[in-house]
């Protein structure tokens, strides 16, 4: 609905649309011989720049000579407010939408334009080290919750023309600020459309959280291998952008999205790339080890102890049937069980006020160390798999959803049909990722297919030296079909 010639016909409007909220201010005035209004959302602008930047300046202008309606807004908009951010108003949507983004509005009596001033200062969370993506070295700024800022912080580390932000409202109602990212000349168009046709049909009434719209842009193998990750990092994101990727910014979350990912990147991070190139191959191989322990050690463990003894030394046999002796359940239910003991204690630390959430790692290291043990219900080596199994889901905390359901997934396998179901199982889940495409890019690129070039920062990270004779893009790896 357009804005109408008659101030008091607009404000009427405008508290009817807004539900006469309280926190919509409006202050009336004369001003070159016409009625205004300036309106404001509380809390949204910043006081100090609407008294400055628009305040002082209608009331220098209050006793000039009159101006007709459009004359008088033509006169605001092109040389008495120089605000960076000025746009024209000629509808009610528009107009509420930015006066809840932290605009000011100013309406006239007579014409049926009205000005909108970004002048946003609204509180927010300073630049902080990241919570989720900590590094020796590096940069200790991560992302916030404000768009426009965290869009800054790309900026200082992409000083190129070539750097695009394209901003667009998602969520019928929330109308929730969401900038696409990419540099232009490094990015793939095709995949750059697709990622924009996946944004558009977003049919969401209410974006909170980056996490509404991922699965959006996750495709058939996004239930369990995601193809889109987080980022709470404005390096790491730029980064990502120089090599064809596209990021997406989300208001009001410090977690960015950045599509297509690829498997080998959950064992890649920042420091490798500060740190010399034999000590990243170290860590990276750490990482990977991590990975297959806590991943197959549990469902190994039943397997072998319930089907296969004689692959076990002697000894190590006679010490696990003293200790499994007392027991009155099966290896696998005692694995299950204690499993699930373990993710209920996690999860009962990550939501529990910070002050007492110490009080789980007390618990659970009586509970689940002594008293399951002393009471008979596992045995001792069952508590050791699962704290070993438990440690090294942390060195992978990107992979930590997938690692969980795998994991149980193996045990199952291995307590039904030892370790030939083990291996049946995760020759399942291996075809199932190298047979998996994200944006058209094969899932286990360039592992499979093989890529020799991508070889120098893959498990082995060559120096920056060899590094910077080319740059290694999405397109440029064997299979993909984004060029």
């Amino acid at each position: 609905m357009n804005l109408t010639f008659s101030l008091e016909d607009n404000l009427n409007a405008i508290k009817s649309l807004t539900g006469n909220s309280s926190d919509v201010i409006i202050k009336t005035a004369m001003v070159c011989q016409n009625n205004i209004a300036v309106l404001t959302c509380e809390g949204m602008t910043s006081t100090n720049t609407l008294a400055e930047l628009v305040y002082s300046k209608l009331h220098t202008l209050a006793n000039n000579d009159f101006l007709p309606p459009d004359l008088f807004i033509n006169a605001l908009f092109d040389v008495y407010l120089t605000a960076a951010e000025q746009i024209e108003i000629l509808d009610f949507d528009d107009l509420i939408l930015k006066l809840q983004s932290g605009f000011a509005i100013i309406l006239a009596n007579g014409t049926s334009r009205a000005i909108a001033i970004g002048i946003q200062g609204y509180k927010s969370r300073g630049i902080d080290e990241p919570s989720s993506e900590l590094n020796v070295r590096g940069s200790r700024e991560g992302f916030v919750e404000v768009i426009r800022t965290n869009m800054s912080l790309i900026r200082r580390r992409v000083k190129s023309p070539t750097l695009v932000f394209e901003m667009s409202q998602v969520g019928s109602r929330s109308n929730t600020d969401i900038c696409v990212c990419y540099i232009s000349d490094k990015v793939s168009p095709k995949l750059l459309r697709d990622v924009k046709k996946r944004l558009s049909s977003i049919r969401l009434n209410t974006i909170l959280e980056s996490g509404y719209i991922q699965p959006y842009l996750e495709g058939k193998g996004g239930w369990f291998f995601s193809e889109c990750t987080t980022c709470e990092r404005p390096d790491v994101f730029a980064a990502k952008l120089y090599e064809g990727r596209v990021g997406i910014l989300v208001d009001g979350t410090p977690f960015a999205l950045v599509v297509p990912h690829l498997f080998i990147e959950s064992f890649q991070t920042l420091d490798d790339y500060t740190q010399t190139p034999f000590y990243a191959f170290f860590i990276r191989t750490v990482r990977l080890a991590a990975y297959f322990i806590t991943l197959f050690l549990p469902g190994a463990y039943v397997a072998i102890a319930s089907y296969h003894p004689e692959m076990l030394p002697s000894p190590l046999i006679l010490n696990l049937a003293s200790a499994e002796q007392t027991a009155p359940f099966s290896l696998m239910v005692e694995c299950l069980f204690i499993h699930f003991m373990y993710e209920i204690l996690r999860e009962a630390g990550i939501r529990l006020p910070r002050p007492i959430g110490h009080a789980i790692g007390v618990v659970g290291g009586l509970v689940i160390g002594d008293i399951t043990v002393s009471a008979g219900l596992v045995g001792a080596p069952m508590v050791l798999v699962v704290a070993l199994s438990g440690l090294c889901s942390f060195v992978v905390p990107t992979m930590y959803e997938k690692i969980v359901i795998l994991r149980f997934i193996y045990i199952l396998a291995g307590g039904f049909f030892g370790l030939y179901g083990l291996l049946l199982a995760a020759g399942a889940v291996v075809i199932k990722m190298c047979s998996l495409s994200t944006y058209g890019i094969p899932y286990m690129s360039p592992i499979s297919p093989f890529s020799p070039k991508a070889l120098r920062d893959m498990f082995v990270r060559s120096g920056w030296k060899k590094m910077a004779y080319s740059d290694v893009t999405l397109q440029n790896l064997n299979g993909a079909d984004i060029s």
